[in-house]
C-alpha cells in the first residue's frame, strides 16, 4: 500500500502566542488549538484557560440583537462526526452533502486537507448555508462541533511520550454578541451537556489527535523535517469526508489481506459509519505516524522483517 500525507479552526493570534510562551518554555508540550469563531477585528479569545467546574454567563436567544450575527462569514471546519450526522440530517450520503455545502480548504495548523461550511453571498461574508433570517439555523440538531462549542473555544495539548491529551477552554467574546451581558451563568461542564458536544468530542478524538501531531510537526519539525505525501494527505480526506470510498478501499483492495482486523470489527465496519472512522483514524495514525494502532497480519509482517534485511545486507 502506498502510503502518503495528506474545530476546529485556526487560534486567534493572543491564543496562538500564549501557546507559543508555552512551547518555548517547555519543548516537550505537543499544543494546539481548536476555537469557535475567527475574527478580522481583533482576537475574540481572553486566554484564560477554563476547567469544567469555571463558569461563564452567557444566552444566545431570539431576543438579542445580534441574533444570527456569528452566523454570517463564519469559519467552521467540518469534523468528520459533522459530516456523518449532517448527511443523515438530510438523509444522503456524505460525499453528496460536501458536494453540495461545503468548500475544500487546508487546516491552517497541519496543512492537511479539511472542508468548510459554504457561507453565502460573493465574499463569503453572507449568512451560513443553514441559516434563515427569522428562524435562525435550520439543522439545529444536527449542527456542527463548532457551532456547539461557541462561545467557548477549545484548546488541546499532549505531553511528548504521553498517550492521552489534555483539553482546555477559552471564552469567545466578539465585539457584536451581546450573548456575554445575559445573566444565565453555567460552567463549562453544564454548557457542553446541555449543547451535545461529548459524542462529538468522543469520536473525534483520533482525528484530532492527528491534526495535533501534524501541527506539531510543522510547528517543531517533524520526523527527518519531512512532510507527508500528497497521497496521504489525499486519504485523510478520503477517510474525513467520504466514509464510503473508504469503505471501498478497506473491502475492494488488500487491506484486509495487510492488516489483523478481529472478524467482530469487520462486521461493525461493513455497516456502522462511525465504527470505520475509527478503523480509519487509526490506520491513518499507523501509516502517518508509524504508531503501533494497526497490526500487520504475520505473512505480512515477515515479509516486512525479510525485506529489511535484505536492505541491510542482514542474512
Amino acid at each position: 500500500m502506498s502510503r502518503d500525507d495528506d474545530g476546529i479552526l485556526s487560534p486567534p493570534p493572543s491564543a496562538s502566542e500564549e501557546m507559543a510562551g508555552r512551547r518555548e518554555a517547555n519543548s516537550d508540550v505537543e499544543a494546539t488549538l481548536f476555537e469557535g469563531v475567527r475574527t478580522s477585528d481583533g482576537s475574540p479569545v481572553e486566554p484564560v484557560k477554563l476547567t469544567l467546574d469555571d463558569a461563564f454567563k452567557f444566552r444566545c436567544h431570539k431576543g438579542v440583537s445580534c441574533w444570527n450575527a456569528c452566523c454570517h462569514g463564519a469559519d467552521v471546519t467540518l469534523s468528520p462526526y459533522d459530516i456523518l450526522t449532517l448527511a443523515k440530517h438530510f438523509s444522503v450520503r456524505p460525499s453528496q452533502f460536501i458536494a453540495d455545502f461545503t468548500l475544500p480548504a487546508l487546516h491552517e495548523g497541519s496543512g492537511l486537507p479539511v472542508t468548510k461550511l459554504v457561507m453565502t453571498e460573493k465574499d463569503g461574508k453572507g449568512p451560513c448555508v443553514f441559516m434563515h433570517e427569522e428562524n435562525g439555523c435550520s439543522v439545529y440538531d444536527a449542527r456542527p462541533a463548532t457551532c456547539r462549542y461557541y462561545p467557548l473555544g477549545l484548546g488541546a495539548y499532549k505531553l511528548k511520550g504521553h498517550e492521552e491529551r489534555e483539553d482546555m477552554h477559552f471564552l469567545v467574546k466578539e465585539a457584536h454578541c451581546e450573548g456575554h451581558k445575559e445573566e444565565q451563568q453555567q460552567t463549562v461542564g453544564e454548557f457542553r451537556s446541555d449543547q451535545g458536544i461529548e459524542p462529538y468530542d468522543l469520536l473525534n478524538q483520533r482525528w484530532i489527535d492527528i491534526l495535533m501531531k501534524m501541527t506539531s510537526w510543522k510547528t517543531m519539525g517533524g520526523p527527518m523535517g519531512k512532510d507527508v505525501s500528497t497521497q496521504t494527505k489525499k486519504m485523510f480526506y478520503m477517510v474525513s469526508t467520504d466514509i464510503d470510498a473508504f469503505r471501498r478501499f478497506v473491502f475492494e483492495t488488500k487491506f484486509l489481506e495487510t492488516y489483523d482486523i478481529d472478524d467482530d470489527m469487520i462486521e461493525a465496519v461493513r455497516t456502522k459509519d462511525e465504527a470505520l472512522l475509527q478503523l480509519g483514524f487509526d490506520w491513518l495514525k499507523n501509516v502517518m505516524f508509524n504508531e503501533e494502532t494497526l497490526s500487520l497480519r504475520e505473512p505480512v509482517l515477515q515479509q516486512a522483517i525479510a525485506a529489511a534485511r535484505d536492505e541491510m545486507g542482514g542474512s
